[in-house]
């Protein structure tokens, strides 16, 4: 297996970033789903020590993205249809809360900083759109949401999910871009929409059916 083409790390806290240089390549698709991530391999890329580099997949194995088996090695996590069923409920849930919290907090450049993001998915849409692009701009989308909420706990929920929602975004795109393609700008348009001006019942439930809606696009897809 080749492999990824990490980029060397700075020498901004060796662990981290290594940790980032890993999971940008994940989320690159530089190593696929169930594929290994060997130490040696890891530290030669990026130019540190495999101790760097083991602490580094620590902090992934902590977000979910990798997972560690004695005498197996680290791998990146497999998507397995009740990986997807247990992330995506949780995600729900939180999706819910910082969308109603959001509602009350959120200022004008919160708001504004989403429309921008909703405004790039439709040039990305309009132009000849990149799966992984707009994943990005959808991840961003609800960082804004959750950075607009002010909750720190909260934020903190969601970044502990936060690399498996995208690598089970980018997943979906793989599989069925056509469904994700169809749904992403409208779907975001009305959740800002709501955001600036909808009632909280509402909102609450269109956060969650978006959620589901990705939850049941990856699942009917997923071999």
């Amino acid at each position: 297996m080749t492999s990824p083409h990490l980029g060397r790390a700075s020498r901004r806290g060796l662990a981290d970033e290594s940790a980032d240089r890993i999971r940008d390549a994940i989320l690159a698709g530089e190593v696929p789903p169930g594929g290994p991530l060997r130490e040696v391999e890891l530290a030669t890329a990026l130019g540190v020590s495999r101790g760097s580099v083991r602490e580094g997949l620590w902090i992934l194995e902590r977000e979910g993205l990798v997972r560690s088996a004695w005498h197996r090695g680290t791998s990146v996590i497999d998507i397995t249809p009740e990986d997807v069923r247990e992330v995506y409920a949780v995600r729900a849930a939180l999706d819910r809360l910082a969308a109603i919290t959001a509602r009350e907090t959120a200022t004008e450049t919160h708001l504004a900083e989403l429309d921008a993001l909703v405004g790039a998915m439709a040039t990305e849409i309009a132009g000849t759109p990149a799966g992984p692009r707009l994943v990005a701009l959808d991840i961003a989308f609800h960082d804004g949401v959750y950075a607009a909420a002010g909750n720190r706990r909260l934020t903190e929920a969601w970044h502990a999910v936060r690399s498996q929602v995208h690598l089970f975004q980018l997943r979906r795109v793989a599989l069925g871009f056509a469904h994700y393609r169809a749904r992403v700008v409208d779907e975001h348009r009305e959740l800002a929409t709501l955001l600036r001006s909808g009632d909280r019942d509402t909102l609450a439930r269109i956060a969650e059916e978006h959620v589901n809606s990705a939850h049941r696009g990856l699942l009917a897809h997923l071999p």
